[in-house]
């Protein structure tokens, strides 16, 4: 799963080619007012490791970080409150369980007896435990468009030439960016040799590159290179790793052979068929650590453990994760994301959150259907808008709640942009999907530090980002003002949240300036702070 572009297209080929009631303790809000936009605030010098670190937890007034005032939330408004268990569902790649700053938050399935083989609560799940795994022993998937031209009897005409269109272009592309990675890849293995052998170790820091002072143009050379580089957030071995990864997938493309394997057969379902539905394991870590960063990162910003000293904090306190494991390193089947959807409504959960999504959907009726039945047991669906840089009142990002763009079938679905840390005309992400009508609310997605396999703790980026750092505020109002609906907390989401009026860039085009206003139904960033004092005025 690339973990720079979850919603799949990788950005090193972007790059080359372009139940109780809560504590009878209230919030005071007499004396307290909204945060809105700073005016003529002075922009912050670079941020500390510390600050970039959490940034999303920051303030934009205190700090002129354009964070979700999370930590100001927790010192000003609920300290010594108490707030009730919120089971947030993550319908992702997997999460590792064994995470050492997941597994006090993780959901356990009371009704059932783990290892004992028998389904002890008839839900069709044998020894679900902490969740479900719908894709077995998958990691690696086609991509929808690839599946259609597989097979044309899941789609009408219309869509199966898209789909092949697609494909051609991807082909043309592959051609070009192949080149054009090897030659990145050769430029990374020599400036690392380079700079190994400068500082005299096999790992070195982005700061202790900055501050090398030479006349050797050799190692000028390679400064320049390996900075640009670690600018990715990525450890060096991480990052060639990915970009072998691209080489591989544009082979593959290129040759054809993407088109032939049947990655599916292994699980032993019918995709095309909803009602085949006994299929799947309870290893929701699946068969590879290495392809579930994606989901642990996810799970990790919503909720790993605050204030232990280990890597970062989540957003939300008095949360259980439950995993669904349902997005594979391609495209996500719509049968998965159904199910695995109904899953965790049935088991619980008062907030589900989706960063996956794809440009075709041949089934997506089933998802809008789960999406609805999930509107009917009061539970909100926070979705990442996608990384593409497009305008989605135009272009086509499934899973939607309005499938002709313009009328939404359901108000439970929140659709989250990503933000950037630097606030004024970079404040949004340059990947960042955007659309007046289709994106609600944008949220930090750059930058993000949270859990990875294995114990470790990386910096990630994209609307995936952002969809659990909003879903982690949704999670927080849900624990503490548990009677209001998913409906509500949607729109407090949107409405409480810091406008920004400004133009600022788009798609990273420093051509290309917008008003802020124009990207989102909103125009606003999420405010954890803001959020909890209107929830509180709206509980009363």
């Amino acid at each position: 799963m690339n973990p720079i572009k979850p919603i799949y297209i990788s950005a090193f080929a972007l790059l080359v080619l372009a139940g109780c009631g809560t504590s009878k303790q209230v919030i005071n809000t007499t004396n307290l007012s909204a945060i809105t936009t700073p005016l003529n605030v002075k922009k912050k010098a670079a941020l500390t490791e510390n600050e970039l670190k959490r940034w999303s937890h920051l303030d934009i007034v205190k700090d002129t970080i354009p964070g979700m005032s999370v930590d100001r939330a927790y010192a000003e408004l609920l300290k010594d409150k108490i707030g009730i268990p919120v089971i947030v569902g993550i319908v992702d790649s997997g999460v590792d369980i064994e995470h050492e700053d997941l597994k006090s938050v993780l959901w356990t399935n009371k009704k059932e007896i783990p290892g004992n083989g028998i389904d002890d609560d008839n839900n069709g799940y044998i020894d679900d435990i902490h969740g479900w795994n719908f894709l077995g022993d998958i990691t690696k998937e086609n991509l929808e468009y690839e599946r259609i031209i597989k097979d044309k009897t899941i789609a009408d005409d219309v869509t199966y030439q898209a789909a092949k269109s697609v494909n051609d272009k991807k082909v043309a592309e592959a051609s070009v960016g192949q080149g054009r990675l090897q030659e990145m890849l050769v430029a990374i293995k020599d400036g690392d040799a380079v700079l190994v052998k400068h500082f005299g170790k096999p790992v070195y820091t982005a700061d202790e590159v900055k501050a090398i002072v030479t006349k050797d143009a050799t190692l000028l050379k390679s400064k320049t290179t390996m900075q640009q580089m670690l600018s990715y957030g990525m450890p060096i071995a991480g990052l060639k790793e990915a970009i072998e990864k691209d080489l591989n997938d544009f082979k593959a493309l290129i040759s054809g052979e993407n088109l032939k394997v049947d990655y599916r057969k292994v699980v032993g379902d019918n995709p095309n068929d909803i009602t085949d539905t006994k299929y799947g394991d309870n290893n929701v870590m699946g068969p590879d650590k290495k392809e579930i960063l994606h989901g642990t990162h996810v799970a990790g910003i919503v909720a790993q453990t605050r204030n232990n000293n280990l890597g970062g904090d989540g957003v939300a306190n008095n949360v259980q994760i439950l995993t669904v494991r349902a997005v594979p390193d391609g495209d996500e089947y719509d049968k998965d994301i159904a199910l695995g959807i109904r899953y965790a409504v049935d088991n619980g959960a008062k907030v589900i959150n989706g960063s996956f999504g794809k440009a075709f959907s041949p089934h997506k009726q089933w998802v809008y259907d789960a999406i609805k039945y999930a509107e009917s047991k009061d539970v909100l669906f926070v979705h990442a808008a996608g990384n593409d840089a497009k305008d989605i009142d135009f272009a086509d990002n499934f899973p939607t709640d309005a499938d002709d763009k313009k009328t939404e079938y359901a108000d439970n679905v929140l659709t989250i942009g990503a933000l950037n840390y630097e606030y004024g005309d970079k404040v949004v992400a340059r990947f960042s999907n955007i659309g007046k009508v289709n994106v609600d609310v944008f949220a930090p997605g750059v930058q993000i530090y949270a859990t990875t396999p294995n114990n470790s703790y990386q910096y990630l980026q994209g609307t995936s980002m952002a969809a659990p750092n909003a879903a982690g505020v949704a999670a927080l109002i849900r624990s503490y003002y548990p009677k209001l609906s998913a409906k509500q907390v949607k729109h407090i989401l949107m409405d409480s949240g810091v406008a920004i009026t400004t133009e600022v860039i788009v798609g990273g085009k420093a051509s290309d300036k917008r008003s802020f206003t124009t990207l989102s139904k909103s125009g606003k960033i999420v405010n954890a702070y803001n959020a909890l004092i209107m929830a509180e005025k709206m509980s009363k």
